[in-house]
């Protein structure tokens, strides 16, 4: 590996520790879950989470803090593509970013990923495309357009991690989307107030139209019968996503299951949650806690030796 003099070059097990790190921090719910994978697969998931991570605060958190422009987080991203290039075509480690250690370590452990397992080429792209798309969008229009974003921040994540808990059948990647769609309409519902702050809205427009509900209502914070009409159909809307991707967890290999059926059921508790609520997402952020974490455990582990 070729990276500037002045860095330090991390060994495999320090890069996969610090994605384990980044992992533990910014994604709770699948860092709980992947205690119960094999370790080379685990550490391989954090590299994966580590780098979309990476990605969504290059654009996202930096671009709301003013640190960059959106022409620069361009730029930095366009360097990430050609470092992946790079990793894909076998090459020694890019030296580009050499100062930031966080990036060097992320392309090593995605270096000793890709030696093992064959993560698609046009996935990670599709990752940055994704996020690119909250540097630009702040509406959007119908739920296929907000359905292309989910895809893109969420279904690529189970897609790229699929090729990491292995599966018996192509089926399971058809799966690993909804799963994806279940879980960011989850994020979507969760967050309305705090976006909103933010000067965003994800559901879609035309949506709100037809159950009459303005943008000022969610921009005010302000809870009608109608806004309880949509949260209480997109909530059923996202039951019914993950009712169908439960049928691609039996298809993946059997060390994988348990993980994926508490990631599954943990973000499906937040839709209870939100039930609980009245559907009113603006009382109180809706979020799971570390022993109600622990509670799936058993559930999760007789589905997966079950495989049903």
């Amino acid at each position: 590996m070729h990276v500037a003099h002045s860095t330090h070059v991390p060994s495999i097990t320090e890069a996969y520790e610090v994605c384990r790190r980044v992992t533990f921090t910014h994604a709770k719910t699948f860092y709980f879950a992947s205690h119960f994978i094999a370790p080379h697969k685990r550490n391989a998931c954090y590299a994966v989470y580590a780098f979309c991570r990476y990605v969504d605060d290059l654009i996202d958190v930096a671009m709301e803090r003013g640190d960059v422009t959106r022409d620069h987080a361009v730029t930095l991203v366009a360097q990430w593509r050609k470092d992946l290039d790079a990793l894909y075509a076998g090459e020694h480690l890019p030296s580009s970013g050499a100062d930031d250690p966080t990036k060097v370590a992320i392309l090593t452990a995605w270096e000793d990923t890709l030696s093992t397992y064959r993560i698609p080429r046009n996935l990670p792209d599709e990752l940055i495309e994704g996020v690119l798309m909250d540097t630009i969008v702040t509406r959007f229009e119908t739920f296929d357009e907000l359905y292309v974003y989910c895809y893109k921040v969420a279904s690529v994540v189970g897609l790229m991690t699929s090729e990491i808990f292995g599966y018996s059948s192509k089926e399971a990647l058809a799966h690993a989307i909804e799963l994806g769609i279940a879980m960011q309409l989850t994020n979507i519902l969760r967050d309305v107030g705090e976006d909103a702050e933010r000067g965003r809205i994800y559901l879609p427009l035309d949506d709100l139209d037809a159950y009459g509900v303005t943008e000022d209502d969610i921009m005010s914070r302000r809870w009608t019968p109608q806004l309880h009409a949509l949260i209480r159909d997109y909530t059923n809307r996202a039951e019914s996503y993950y009712a169908s991707s439960d049928r691609g967890i039996p298809m993946l290999e059997r060390d994988s299951r348990t993980t994926v059926y508490l990631m599954s059921m943990n973000y499906r508790k937040i839709l209870r949650i939100i039930e609980s609520m009245d559907y009113n997402i603006f009382l109180r952020r809706a979020s799971t806690t570390k022993l109600q974490k622990i509670f799936s455990i058993p559930a999760a582990w007789m589905r997966a030796k079950r495989g049903a």
